[in-house]
């Protein structure tokens, strides 16, 4: 007994100490993650949460492309640079490559999978729908507390010192500050909840949107695959998994990326005019007709369930109190698709008429040349997958693919009365936060910078501009900005042929342009690429700047 004393003793003496010292630790820990957390969703501008958000996406996917083992049997290996390159162009979706796609191996194929999920628009504006519903919360809940200490003040002080003590500490968060991060955002009574409500079940509606249509997408190509040989063989001889090969082309077609598991790109499905029809839609789903369809799935939610129809009511009928980029009124979006639609015939028309007995589509038949330029067609917006090779096609068709990439995904041609207003309310609020700030006066616009990045990539690759004039051009220079800018990926490659000095070493690579260009360039398409990614924040740039 004597001897079980004396343990019990030490084991108390020893936890006593050490053990409340780590317990202590552990909790300062955690109080100095959840103020930092706090700091940094509440009072962090959401350009700076964004840019924080690609980057570290960048550099984590590097480090794991750079961990797994290639696929190659041979020595070759891409260099760091490459990896990085990369990364960045499966996060930001841009589909910019300086390595062949079958160089990757499938598990490399699976980390570029999860990138470009990730880093798709429909993905991150999810989870800015949860990050603002979060705030919603913290509003209400301090409110609460707020209000409570008010009615209990004439009996105690000590829970308002509490109260200042928390908001001093970052444990609590002024309305005050909560309501200037969330723009006309009701804070009274019914008003608040059921905007914080609408929130929260427009969060859930892009989740569904997002799974169902990446189920529906990845489903229709496994199964085109078992029905169709000639592109199931195909895999099969390039050494590429079914299911990876279907779970990657979906993901990258509807996040507007365009990457490709194969080397060709499209080019080797350009007969395969059922799975070029199955992406179509996965791509306008994705990026032009999100909000008319987005609008059309809250919709048809009111209608299916009653207790939900009270707050999909109000979404559709304040999307400006919303503030969800993608939640546009009902005239824009119903103008949108006519837009979209129209762009795609524009562009259909004269590339069919020009390309038709051209050799970048020689070998298909009728139907199939219809459902090529189609698809062409639909892709030189934003995704960047391709069925023919750009270098070789009208220079005409190439301006035309260089304005269709510079547009915004949400143009529109027709003037909408209501949008202008709500364009201008938008902008007079943006200018009175920014009135005073001489930095942010000096912002250019997008066709500035754009002219800027262009003249920075010639200035590093002028030696190939001197030496290699026919790839080293002004034109496939300006399409390989804007195309990284777009976060599109269309590119016109590189050909030995063109050369003017023959290189007896020089072989043909199917990668981008920009896999040829100095290690300057590249540095400075990736900062195009990240700059096209966050373009949203500087759509009203060159404000400041009058031509009169």
């Amino acid at each position: 007994m004597n001897n079980f004393a004396c343990f019990g003793k030490k084991l108390h003496h020893l936890c006593s100490f050490p053990f409340l010292k780590l317990v202590f630790l552990c909790k300062s820990m955690g109080f100095l993650l959840l103020c930092y957390y706090r700091f940094l969703l509440l009072r962090a501008k959401q350009f700076w949460v964004e840019l924080v958000y690609f980057l570290t996406l960048s550099f984590l996917g590097y480090w794991v492309l750079k961990v797994l083992p290639i696929r190659t049997a041979d020595s070759f290996s891409p260099r760091n640079l490459d990896l990085f390159f990369t990364s960045v162009s499966a996060s930001t979706v841009s589909s910019m490559s300086t390595v062949e796609m079958e160089v990757f191996s499938n598990a490399q194929l699976i980390v570029m999978t999860i990138l470009m999920f990730i880093g798709g628009e429909v993905f991150t504006s999810m989870v800015g729908l949860h990050f603002k519903k979060f705030k919603l919360m913290m509003m209400m809940s301090t409110k609460e507390k707020i209000v409570s200490v008010n009615s209990d003040v004439i009996f105690s002080s000590s829970p308002t010192n509490a109260i200042d003590e928390n908001i001093e500490l970052g444990l609590e968060i002024k309305p005050e500050f909560l309501h200037d991060q969330i723009d006309d955002v009701p804070l009274d009574g019914d008003q608040s909840l059921t905007f914080y409500n609408s929130i929260k079940l427009l969060g859930y509606v892009v989740l569904a949107y997002l799974v169902g249509a990446h189920f529906l997408g990845v489903a229709m190509v496994l199964v085109y695959l078992s029905l169709t040989s000639s592109a199931r063989n195909l895999l099969k001889n390039k050494g590429l998994n079914v299911h990876t090969f279907s779970f990657f082309t979906t993901v990258s077609t509807f996040s507007s990326c365009g990457f490709v598991p194969t080397n060709e790109n499209m080019i080797v499905f350009s007969k395969n005019s059922g799975l070029l029809l199955i992406l179509i839609p996965q791509v306008l789903l994705g990026n032009t007709l999100f909000p008319p369809c987005l609008r059309f799935s809250i919709w048809a939610l009111g209608q299916l369930f009653k207790k939900q129809r009270h707050s999909c009511n109000y979404l559709l009928k304040n999307t400006r109190e919303v503030g969800y980029l993608h939640l546009l009124p009902s005239l824009h979006s119903s103008l949108l698709v006519v837009t979209v639609f129209g762009f795609i015939l524009l562009q259909l028309v004269p590339f069919a008429s020009m390309e038709w007995g051209s050799e970048s589509l020689s070998g298909l038949n009728s139907y199939q040349k219809i459902i090529g330029s189609l698809f062409q067609s639909v892709n030189s917006r934003h995704t960047g997958e391709t069925i023919v090779d750009l270098s070789i096609i009208s220079p005409a068709i190439l301006v035309l693919f260089v304005v269709m990439m510079y547009l915004p995904p949400y143009t529109s041609f027709l003037p909408i009365k209501d949008n202008d207003q709500y364009d201008v309310q938008s902008h007079d609020q943006r200018r009175k936060k920014r009135r005073g700030k001489l930095m942010e006066n000096l912002i250019f616009s997008q066709l500035s910078y754009l002219t800027i990045f262009i003249i920075l990539v010639c200035i590093t690759e002028r030696k190939s501009l001197k030496e290699d004039p026919l790839n080293f051009n002004v034109l496939n220079i300006v399409i390989e900005v804007i195309s990284a800018y777009g976060n599109v990926g269309f590119t016109t490659g590189y050909s030995c042929k063109r050369q003017l000095n023959p290189n007896g070493n020089c072989q043909d690579k199917w990668y981008g342009f920009s896999g040829k260009w100095s290690d300057e360039g590249k540095i400075v398409l990736i900062a195009v690429m990240l700059f096209g990614r966050l373009k949203k924040f500087n759509m009203d740039g060159g404000k400041g700047w009058k031509l009169l």
